[in-house]
């Protein structure tokens, strides 16, 4: 079966890294899991065994979040260089902006998979992003929000993180 990549969802270098670090520790933690599992069942009767009830629930929940993980990050589509354009937005920018009251913002546009509402991190599928896509410096953005729409000016644009 071939997969059509153009619908595979983005993700930035840091983020596949991330993703991928989890499932290398699912993957030792569920060695462990096994290994207390097996000693459990060992005791004798399982249905009253409380170390083997959890533990089996454990491995169902680490088995579930690896092939999760798994099959997602075969899909995933690493972007990891500058686009041709560094000085629009696109797919992985540190975008500085500031509103009409003069509150600034700092926001990452990333993948789905490693938004972090608190560092900044948004999605490339959120509203705000979409309303940002391609835009220059010292350009007006019309963003449609939860608090209702926002008037952003972009005074900066990056592909590398801010210090």
């Amino acid at each position: 079966m071939t997969r059509d990549r153009t619908a595979a969802p983005h993700i930035t270098r840091a983020g596949w890294q991330a993703l991928h670090a989890e499932q290398e520790h699912l993957w030792r933690r569920r060695r462990d899991v096994v290994k207390h599992l097996a000693a459990a069942a060992a005791e004798g009767d399982r249905s009253e065994n409380a170390e083997y009830i959890y533990g089996k629930k454990q491995l169902r929940e680490i088995d579930r979040r690896i092939r999760f993980l798994s099959r997602r990050l075969d899909d995933m589509v690493v972007v990891d260089r500058r686009p041709a354009d560094p000085d629009r937005i696109y797919f992985g920018a540190w975008v500085r902006l500031r509103d009409a009251a003069g509150e600034e913002v700092l926001w990452r546009l990333v993948g789905g998979d490693e938004i972090d509402p608190a560092a900044g991190w948004i999605s490339i599928d959120a509203p705000a992003a979409r309303a940002l896509l391609g835009h220059r410096v010292d350009d007006q953005v019309d963003v449609r929000g939860p608090d209702g729409e926002r008037q952003w000016t972009v005074l900066e644009i990056s592909y590398d993180a801010p210090e």
